[in-house]
């Protein structure tokens, strides 16, 4: 068989990873009445005898997702637990059972693993989750771990349910992950130079946590129901604020007003924003890894929140018609763009 020399080759970095998943999964079928929602959500969602279930998997790659020369290992297999279990906390549910596979080259020893597997035993147990199954294999390219999880759901809640007038809310705070990344970039830059250098990493010990060993938001769920609260639309912040919106905004066929004054910034992002010369804003928008949860609510549920520290109020839904846009402290309204994190970038 003769190979067409003049095939079309379309560069990945044109559609990026959403852009991606669609077109790859665009002809699938829904074949059977258990799955209730396939692709497109935090994770997909299944019934069998009347129970529900969420269904989500993560692959994390040396190199792309991680750089063992600042993330020891231990963390490391902590931090890919809880890349999934965000996932099932933004459907709503919770995590059940997690199976975990990797992809290890030569390179490293059994005591190395050991570590990263400890990290998974520590996320299991504070989670309360089932290690169920996994696989290993060879790499010559690194370590590869994937993590698919497993959770319970009575009320499921997606991306698309938000309506003109909800209130957009968020936990926690933002930036934080980003910034730590930089301070253990910089860190490693200057490590390079010298490698007798001590960093005292002590003042930016908060943020650099929430890189090297975030928390999955279980408190969230629990909190939500006690307070009687039903979001109606939710995703966990893996990419950065301003790509959430997006997707809630697109799956939602709404638009929304987000205003600057009142994105959660903890005073180490902004010092830490500073330092580097970099505007806090765009950090919380674009930084990404926060793993926090971003969802709507109908206003008659404010008062029940209002008063919750765990909880930001930053903005409101609109017609669609309005668009998205970022109401600056200034009160000027800009468009609302995804420059978060990217697989497939240039």
């Amino acid at each position: 068989m003769i190979e067409d020399k003049n095939q079309q080759r379309t560069s990945l970095s044109e559609l990026g990873e959403f852009g991606l998943i669609d077109h790859l999964t665009k002809n699938f079928k829904i074949n059977h009445k258990s799955t209730i929602k396939g692709v497109g959500d935090d994770a997909a969602v299944l019934e069998f005898n009347n129970k529900k279930i969420v269904l989500t998997t993560d692959l994390l790659v040396e190199g792309v997702h991680f750089d063992l020369s600042y993330m020891p290992l231990k963390h490391l297999g902590y931090k890919a637990v809880m890349v999934n279990l965000s996932d099932v906390y933004a459907m709503n549910a919770n995590p059940t059972q997690i199976t975990i596979s990797i992809a290890v080259s030569n390179r490293f020893p059994l005591e190395a693993l050991e570590d990263l597997y400890a990290g998974v035993e520590t996320a299991a147990k504070i989670y309360n989750i089932d290690v169920v199954g996994g696989d290993t294999t060879s790499s010559n390219t690194g370590l590869l771990i994937s993590v698919t999880a497993i959770g319970e759901v009575d009320q499921e809640v997606y991306r698309s349910g938000a309506k003109p007038s909800d209130l957009l809310v968020v936990s926690g705070d933002l930036g934080g992950a980003y910034m730590g990344l930089q301070v253990l970039e910089r860190e490693k830059e200057v490590y390079k130079v010298n490698p007798n250098s001590q960093p005292d990493l002590t003042p930016y010990s908060y943020i650099i946590e929430r890189q090297l060993k975030p928390e999955a938001r279980k408190d969230i769920v629990k909190l939500l129901k006690d307070l009687d609260v039903k979001p109606t639309s939710m995703i966990d912040i893996s990419d950065g604020l301003s790509s959430e919106i997006i997707h809630l905004c697109k799956q939602s066929n709404a638009g929304c007003d987000l205003y600057e004054d009142k994105i959660p910034l903890d005073p180490q992002v902004i010092s830490t924003c500073e330092e580097f010369n970099l505007d806090s804003t765009t950090v919380a928008l674009n930084g990404g890894e926060d793993y926090e949860l971003l969802f709507t609510i109908s206003q008659t549920d404010f008062p029940k929140i209002k008063a919750n520290p765990n909880f930001s109020v930053i903005g409101y839904m609109k017609e669609v018609s309005e668009g998205m846009h970022l109401v600056t402290r200034g009160e000027s309204r800009i468009p609302i763009k995804a420059q978060g994190w990217k697989n497939f970038g240039d």
